[in-house]
């Protein structure tokens, strides 16, 4: 019953401890001595557990075993998780090594980091080794276990619209879509909402995007060679811009750094500019060369790309000026005649 009391009593002559469980009534004998109880029965509610170290060995049917001499026998050095259960003694040599304990409710978008203390094959045959860890992912109740530490609790970081989650990997492991990664790899999570990091995964932390607009791009750099969520190729050190056309909003990738945001240079009718070494069709800057560029117009300079004297008034002449001018390089003119220098 739930007032059931037991006590150890010592035989003298063979020195072997038993277990006298109530109810009931115990008359002691020359050759007894009682050494621990009356006490009560141990207790553990619904939800609730203990942990008893050096637990009794029981047979198939669950029955406590004892030696030839009556001596129940325990394992020793070991560790045993007991739930709910109808109530029960502790016999002779075993003790409380966590007392009756409610058990822990994860809640959604939290998780228990678990660490395997030995190698042993949990619940669902999945073989752990010795510092092993992994997650224990609410909403549900955790059952703990003998070989098993709790190392913290991991809460989830909520991914708002406009940005991303950097990670980097504690060891290789397997990220969360089935991904390998090696120790130390970063990379970024976009999807909005709650995202619960593995094991093995630390967030780095928050990336907020850059919001561009007609007017403004971003002038990236590649930090190594890797292919770009546009499905471009692109060199370590590697230069380029990101406008709106690619994206309004753009959250920069672990190897892109961004340099700085670019204004867009706007050209009236009655202005023009000289681009110096102006970037080709294959990507690459013309060092060396100049390129007109006569308003009304707006562009952004690329990587590499300077303006010569800034942005220029064009020439507004009357009927009797003109303008007397000399050829810096060979050409031919707007008028379709070839240039000399010095001409």
């Amino acid at each position: 019953g739930i007032n059931a009391e037991y006590g150890h009593v010592l035989d003298l002559k063979t020195n072997v401890t038993k277990t006298t469980i109530g109810p009931d009534t115990f008359v002691r004998q020359d050759n007894e001595k009682v050494v621990e109880g009356p006490t009560r029965m141990v207790i553990i509610p619904p939800n609730h557990y203990c942990v008893v170290a050096n637990p009794v060995m029981r047979d198939d049917k669950g029955g406590v075993k004892f030696d030839n001499y009556g001596q129940v026998q325990l394992n020793h050095a070991d560790l045993e998780v007991r739930l709910h259960q109808q109530p029960f003694p502790l016999y002779p040599g075993e003790s409380m090594d966590v007392k009756v304990t409610k058990l822990r409710a994860v809640t959604t978008n939290t998780a228990l980091r678990l660490r395997a203390i030995t190698d042993f094959t949990d619940a669902e045959g999945v073989q752990r080794f010795a510092h092993d860890e992994w997650l224990f992912a609410g909403p549900g109740t955790y059952i703990p276990h003998k070989n098993v530490e709790i190392v913290e609790t991991i809460r989830a970081s909520i991914i708002k619209p406009n940005e991303a989650l950097r990670l980097r990997a504690l060891k290789a492991c397997k990220d969360q879509v089935g991904k390998d990664r090696v120790c130390g790899e970063e990379w970024l999570i976009f999807e909005t909402g709650a995202y619960l990091p593995g094991a093995y995964e630390q967030v780095v932390g928050t990336i907020s995007a850059y919001i561009l607009t007609d007017n403004i791009a971003l002038h990236l750099e590649a930090l190594q060679s890797f292919k770009d969520r546009f499905g471009i190729e692109r060199k370590s050190g590697e230069q380029w811009l990101i406008t709106l056309k690619e994206s309004e909003a753009f959250i920069p990738d672990v190897y892109e750094n961004v340099l700085a945001p670019i204004n867009i240079s706007t050209l009236t009718n009655r202005q023009y500019c000289i681009i110096l070494d102006p970037l080709g069709e294959d990507g690459k800057n013309k060092l060396g060369q100049r390129k007109l560029v006569k308003g009304e117009k707006s562009f952004f300079l690329q990587p590499g790309e300077r303006l010569e004297s800034g942005i220029q008034d064009v020439y507004i002449l009357l009927e009797d000026e003109a303008l007397i001018v000399k050829a810096v390089l060979a050409h031919t003119d707007s008028e379709g005649k070839d240039r000399q220098p010095g001409n």
